[in-house]
């Protein structure tokens, strides 16, 4: 497989949690008004980016053996806007007889990926491809038995024509799945003692504006309703099955946990932070102090709990 020099995007969050703001690799730079960047830096969000990555493993792995049962025995498998590389090491581990390709506009990024591969032992079958989807799958030098794309598709503009493009590159009876939509991440109670219960709820719709916005600022952006069975049909494909994998890890946190909700939040508090009423960014204060007892770090009742969407369809052989 070619290598390539270039620039991308990633994981987001949604039902949608569009965490973007902290969770994939992929992008472009966009900005809007109201003080609300919408452009992202993939190199600088790496850490991050695998983080979460790992943090959801289980969430992942849980897809993955879900995927295992329709796919048997990829010989290639296409992460499609891989980030960091995390899910794309769950793939070599879950189907060891493939050769699995990291597919990133981020070259950063994919260098950790092949770092990643290095070091767990499976860089015999591993590479990597930079440049923008969908175009650089021009790149690859035979069709794929199963492309993945966990929460990428969304940073393209004209998402009904990727998935076109995605299918054409598949192998007869090959699968596309993508991981959209989902239901938003829940770190906390509704009522943490600080401030109007429900801030997360509050949080939600602020993230809810910056995805419209960043889908919007995107190169040919097209809305379409994002009914991902109907789109993936729209693209070719049989047999669409769709099916959610809850992420549960209950309070008392872990201190990895923790760190990755910090972060979060931190993230959020940059973000938004000029859009929220005083009390709610008071209270984001409080639970970004990593000396205050009410703080995620050190309150007793902070958790994760989150849930995503897999979505798949086969190339008719």
């Amino acid at each position: 497989m070619a290598h390539h020099p270039h620039e991308h995007r990633h994981e987001g969050e949604s039902g949608h949690d569009h965490r973007d703001t902290g969770e994939h690799g992929h992008g472009r730079g966009h900005r809007h008004g109201h003080g609300h960047h919408t452009d992202i830096d993939w190199a600088e969000m790496a850490p991050h980016l695998e983080a979460q990555a790992e943090l959801f493993t289980p969430l992942y792995e849980r897809a993955l053996a879900w995927l295992g049962k329709e796919v048997t025995e990829p010989g290639l498998i296409v992460d499609l806007g891989s980030g960091p590389g995390v899910v794309s090491g769950l793939f070599a581990e879950t189907f060891p007889g493939a050769r699995v390709l990291a597919v990133d506009g981020s070259e950063p990024l994919l260098k950790r990926a092949g770092e990643r591969a290095a070091r767990l032992g499976y860089a015999d079958r591993f590479g990597t491809l930079a440049g923008e989807l969908p175009g650089v799958l021009d790149e690859l030098d035979y069709p794929a038995d199963l492309l993945w794309a966990g929460r990428s598709l969304h940073h393209l503009g004209d998402q009904r024509a990727a998935l076109t493009a995605f299918a054409e590159r598949l192998a007869p009876g090959g699968t596309l799945a993508i991981m959209e939509g989902g239901l938003p991440s829940r770190f906390l109670p509704r009522d943490i003692g600080l401030g109007r219960p429900g801030l997360e709820s509050r949080l939600d719709a602020l993230q809810e504006e910056w995805f419209a916005q960043m889908r919007a600022d995107l190169p040919g952006s097209v809305e379409v309703a994002e009914d991902w069975p109907a789109l993936l049909g729209s693209a070719g494909l049989k047999h669409t099955r769709s099916r959610s994998f809850l992420l549960d890890l209950p309070a008392p946190a872990s201190d990895r946990a923790r760190t990755y909700i910090a972060d979060w939040l931190g993230r959020l508090r940059e973000i938004y932070g000029d859009a929220l009423d005083p009390e709610d960014r008071a209270a984001l204060d409080r639970l970004l102090d990593p000396a205050d007892p009410a703080g995620v770090r050190r309150r007793s009742d902070v958790f994760v709990l989150a849930a995503h969407t897999v979505h798949t369809a086969v190339k008719p052989a």
